[in-house]
């Protein structure tokens, strides 16, 4: 039984047991084919049905917001990593001493090649990525929710532009 809205798409395509998103961070997992049958509703073809079934699910995690904290630490600790592995590679290998990566120190104050600058460069890497990672899942969720917003206005307007004609 899933228990995550992200083992959603999965369970779907393969036909496991199924996972209904009620609201936003409720979960109610089922497999019978009556409640099924109850949640598609009266009228509906089984095919059409069963297709919007496996579609919705999977078209809500698509459009799904970022994270923005989540996603900025993840993107810190790429970064932190990234750039405590060039310090530590620099310092252990011959080849790569020609290599100025010191000059990044222009940028990152107490930062230099040396074995305590791994971790001041591992400091300075995770702010910076955590900080550009913020910003990234920001700008995808504004850019999302204006295409969203866009799309949702014009089907609005299309299906109430005759209106007045009724009347």
């Amino acid at each position: 039984m899933a228990t995550h809205s992200l083992e959603t798409p999965a369970q779907l395509v393969d036909q496991r047991p199924r996972v209904v998103v009620k609201t936003q961070g409720e979960i109610m997992a089922h497999d019978s084919g009556a409640e099924r049958e109850r949640v598609r509703g009266a009228g509906a073809s089984v095919a059409q049905g069963d297709t919007e079934e496996r579609l919705l699910p999977a078209l809500e995690l698509a459009f799904a917001p970022l994270h923005k904290a989540a996603f900025g630490t993840a993107t810190g600790v790429a970064g932190a990593l990234l750039l405590a592995a060039l310090t530590v590679v620099k310092i252990l290998s011959p080849r790569a001493q020609d290599f100025p990566l010191g000059l990044l120190a222009q940028y990152f104050a107490g930062y230099s090649a040396t074995w305590g600058g791994v971790l001041v460069g591992a400091v300075w890497g995770f702010t910076v990525a955590f900080v550009a990672g913020w910003f990234v899942a920001f700008c995808r969720n504004l850019a999302l929710a204006i295409v969203v917003f866009t799309y949702r206005t014009r089907a609005e307007i299309a299906q109430t532009r005759e209106f007045l004609d009724h009347i």
